[in-house]
């Protein structure tokens, strides 16, 4: 039994393929293939057939609706299809443009470039993509710009390029680490020297772009040469009008940037890895604002490399915030910053309260290190110091207490008696405005006999530093508790205190504490001066300078200044977590504030 069916355009186009009269088709046969915006759609037949009239030729224009062919349909013709569909393609055969693309990707690869890679294993040090894989949660890296070439089309060819400059010398993208996404960024030294070209600036532009829209937190691995003059490709003279550097500027005063160096850092690599909060070098960086080939441009003369900014200079003046031994270190440390950002760790330890009682001996006079006082309270194992080479008298550094992350500022009076030199307040008030920053609460530790004096003490600009550290206390918005565990003297000690020890959340002493508007002995010198010249016996004036001292220091103990009620409290040292412990609201109560970024609610 035979019917007729007519097949109608479904789109509006140009007819470009077209049966004749007499053609077999099986249901689902191609018919007709209309051409419209570009794209061919195939027109088919509804059940199996033979056309018997053609209503269109080849280039006419349809519209939808339109009669293209009538098909006898009959339903005892064999199926047959209009045309062969082709030769089977294998289920893994790849396209050409994907094995295209693939090919390109290649050429980023460290084994496509064995030898340059065995270079760098034999210095002992990894590739750019061997940090970058040890940094990130695995899997989770999304990487821009890889098929990017340096610009310099016009000195060499693209064939030349797309093997020997890879990614421009810049790896960067998205990724996690702990699960928590970042923007990170490699200079792969393989590159010509990871040096900063015209594309690899657009590619960093881009980063930060997307950092400060997404609030992503920021690591840098900064290993590289500076800014690159081989590139010919732009219309630039000097290409100061690039963005990267303002960009990480105004990122910087938004979201965390952690930097880490693994070698040769100079220049604009440099002046990267300076804006960042937190920044990590091994052993062998060396870091400068100038490299050998600009020291010796500007007739300085020729130096080394490892003549600039070795790590035992950059450590001591504070560039580096924490030093350690390799790659692999550089990277686990990194991670382990990057976690202080989390609102909660995976899990906390806390040490044994009671052993705070024998940290801080009962003879005043007596030394005692503060690194177990602090140990012992935040959790085990979480202290991560900074600065430690630049300023030995001010402990700064990164902690966790009941698995909550927080600051701590501590006076060490193992050097320089605890007081506050200008290193000291410079250090403490960068680690106040980094907790500001990353929104930790601020644990302060005081023992401290006040800032440093004498003419020396000045001439490092004591009074430009103390005075920024007040500063630094008076824009802090996240709570902070005071502990003071001996001494707490002067001004030194309000700057252990936000200002003055009613600033804190609370201010609290142990029963070693003591206290004095200035160093006692100092106050009873200058206060009863002529009291003490009026004694003509020396045996006799010593003996009465001694007593006044005693009773001034019986006067500051800290449960005189608890009764007059100018600290909050002077308690058992195993006590001391109930006091850090209102640094954050009760579980599940609103009004914490978390870090910044995207690790808000979680």
């Amino acid at each position: 039994m035979t019917n007729a069916a007519e097949v109608r355009a479904p789109i509006v186009g140009s007819v470009i393929e077209l049966a004749s009269v007499g053609t077999q088709v099986g249901a689902g046969g191609r018919v007709a293939v209309i051409e419209s915006m570009k794209m061919h759609h195939p027109v088919e037949t509804p059940a199996p057939g033979r056309v018997s009239a053609v209503h269109v030729s080849i280039g006419q224009v349809v519209r939808v609706g339109d009669r293209l062919v009538s098909v006898d349909i009959d339903a005892t013709v064999e199926p047959v299809a209009t045309a062969s569909p082709g030769p089977v393609k294998p289920a893994d055969q790849v396209p050409p443009t994907l094995a295209e693309v693939r090919d390109r990707r290649r050429f980023g690869l460290d084994e496509e470039r064995p030898e340059a890679v065995a270079r760098r294993h034999a210095t002992g040090r990894r590739t750019a993509r061997e940090n970058l894989a040890d940094l990130v949660d695995p899997g989770s890296f999304v990487e821009y710009g890889p098929l990017v070439i340096a610009a310099q089309r016009r000195r060499r060819s693209k064939e030349e390029l797309i093997v020997k400059t890879p990614a421009d010398g810049l790896i960067g993208g998205i990724a996690e680490i702990h699960r928590r996404r970042c923007v990170v960024m490699t200079y792969d030294y393989l590159v010509l020297a990871g040096t900063q070209g015209y594309q690899n600036h657009r590619k960093k532009d881009r980063l930060f772009d997307l950092a400060m829209r997404m609030d992503l937190p920021v690591v840098i691995l900064a290993e590289g040469g500076g800014g690159r003059p081989g590139d010919t490709d732009g219309v630039t003279v000097a290409g100061l009008d690039c963005l990267a550097f303002g960009m990480l500027a105004r990122l910087a005063a938004k979201v965390p940037v952690v930097g880490v160096n693994t070698g040769y850092c100079f220049a604009g690599n440099a002046a990267l890895f300076g804006m960042s909060d937190i920044r990590i070098g091994t052993t062998d960086s060396y870091v400068g604002m100038a490299g050998p080939a600009m020291i010796e441009g500007g007739g300085l003369g020729v130096v080394a490399p490892t003549e600039i900014g070795p790590v035992g200079d950059q450590a001591a003046n504070g560039v580096l915030d924490i030093v350690v031994a390799d790659d692999v270190e550089a990277m686990s440390c990194a991670r382990t910053v990057l976690e202080f950002l989390a609102p909660l760790g995976t899990g906390s330890r806390r040490p044994d309260p009671d052993e705070l009682r024998r940290t801080v001996p009962t003879d005043r006079r007596e030394l005692y290190p503060m690194r177990n006082v602090l140990n012992g309270l935040v959790d085990l194992d979480s202290l991560l110091e900074l600065r430690s080479l630049h300023a030995p008298n001010m402990i700064t550094a990164l902690g966790r207490f009941e698995g909550r992350p927080l600051a701590v500022v501590a006076n060490d009076a193992a050097h320089l008696g605890g007081a506050i030199d200008t290193d000291a307040a410079r250090s403490a008030a960068r680690m106040l405005r980094l907790a500001e920053k990353w929104g930790l609460p601020v644990l302060f530790v005081c023992d401290t006999p006040g800032f440093m004096v004498g003419p020396e003490a000045e001439r490092t600009g004591l009074v430009h530093d103390a005075g920024d550290l007040f500063l630094a206390n008076g824009a802090l918005t996240v709570p902070f508790v005071t502990i003071v565990t001996r001494k707490g003297y002067g001004l030194g000690a309000q700057a252990m205190a936000g200002g003055g020890f009613k600033f804190p959340v609370a201010t609290v002493g142990w029963p070693t504490s003591e206290f004095g508007g200035m160093g006692l002995e100092g106050f009873v010198r200058l206060g009863y001066r002529d009291e003490l010249a009026a004694i003509e016996d020396d045996a006799e004036r010593n003996a009465r300078f001694e007593e006044m001292v005693a009773a001034m220091y019986e006067h500051g103990r800290g449960l005189s200044m608890a009764d007059h009620f100018e600290i909050d409290d002077v308690i058992d040292p195993a006590e001391s977590e109930r006091w850090i412990r209102l640094l954050w609201p009760p579980a599940g109560e609103p009004g914490e504030r978390g870090p910044v970024g995207p690790w808000q609610g979680g």
